[in-house]
């Protein structure tokens, strides 16, 4: 989707930008799942977690500032499309680039619909946890990273570490760390495109949705916007995905690719396909159905 571009605003453009972006997440996952879970990178250096000098927050929350500082300067937060997980997002440097001149396809200038706080809650708190371990555990817990306004979870704090988790490895706390900012910065894309998909919904049937949002009637708001059977053809196309591309191609040739009903044993997977699903399922479309419910809430400010 060219974000330069005001004819780029409308379905068939939105759906083939967020089909590609499932193929992302997935192979994001795949990096992620190679490595140990590692709770220390997540941790407060109060709480056993890295010491940095200077620096308050966990080991990832580091890594996340400190790439976010980067980005910044070549004006990836400028985009519409890209919201920084750092807070306030005034603390990182403007862009030394000049900035480019983005048309109104969406309207939140200020970028105030943002759930990256729950992103970040569900992935380290569920999902790493899940792809990192043979069995699918549920981790509770977070804490409040005094480092960058990131709500990052204790995920290795006693019986909250799943069964079957690989432990500590050291040598692997930068590569876990870098994978699991580059799968955070995917999803958040991915989540935050539920603005484009609400303003063309919005704009295809204006004068209904006018009416539901002067009345905040919200759960009529998220009826009209919700498309049950494209859901259901999501969920079947992502296990499809997972697993295949979480298979070796090489591996028993003969064997017939994994479908979204036959997938393959768990010692020969990249990722869990299950889990894959269960993260689209229970997170990323609800996500992404409130940034559209909310976006549609503050949109008659800027009628």
């Amino acid at each position: 989707m060219d974000l330069l571009d005001p004819s780029s605003l409308n379905l068939t453009s939105i759906r083939y930008a967020l089909i590609r972006q499932e193929d992302t997440i997935i192979f994001k996952l795949i990096e992620r799942a190679q490595f140990p879970l590692n709770p220390t990178i997540y941790k407060l250096p109060s709480d056993g977690g890295v010491s940095i000098p200077g620096f308050e927050g966990s080991f990832l929350d580091f890594l996340i500032f400190k790439s976010e500082e980067t980005h910044a300067l070549v004006r990836r937060y400028e985009s519409p499309d890209e919201l920084p997980f750092t807070k306030p997002a005034s603390r990182l440097p403007s862009p030394i680039l000049k900035p480019l001149s983005y048309p109104p396809l969406i309207h939140d200038p200020d970028k105030r619909v943002n759930v990256n706080d729950q992103i970040m809650q569900f992935y380290l708190q569920q999902i790493v946890p899940a792809l990192t371990s043979k069995a699918s555990g549920v981790v509770a817990g977070d804490s409040a990273a005094a480092g960058t306004g990131t709500s990052t979870a204790d995920v290795g704090a006693g019986a909250g570490v799943p069964d079957g988790d690989r432990g500590e490895a050291s040598e692997n706390y930068g590569s876990a760390a870098v994978a699991d900012l580059e799968a955070l910065q995917a999803l958040s894309r991915r989540i935050h495109y539920g603005k484009f998909v609400a303003e063309v919904k919005y704009l295809s049937d204006k004068a209904n949705m006018t009416a539901l949002i002067k009345a905040k009637d919200v759960a009529a708001i998220e009826e009209s916007i919700t498309n049950r059977t494209v859901e259901a053809q999501v969920l079947a196309r992502l296990a499809r995905k997972a697993a295949a591309y979480g298979r070796d191609p090489a591996q028993d040739a003969c064997t017939p690719a994994p479908t979204s009903t036959t997938t393959p044993a768990a010692a020969d997977a990249k990722v869990d396909v299950d889990t894959v699903v269960r993260m689209y399922r229970d997170y990323v479309i609800p996500l992404t159905k409130k940034v559209e419910v909310d976006y549609l809430l503050q949109r008659l400010e800027y009628e």
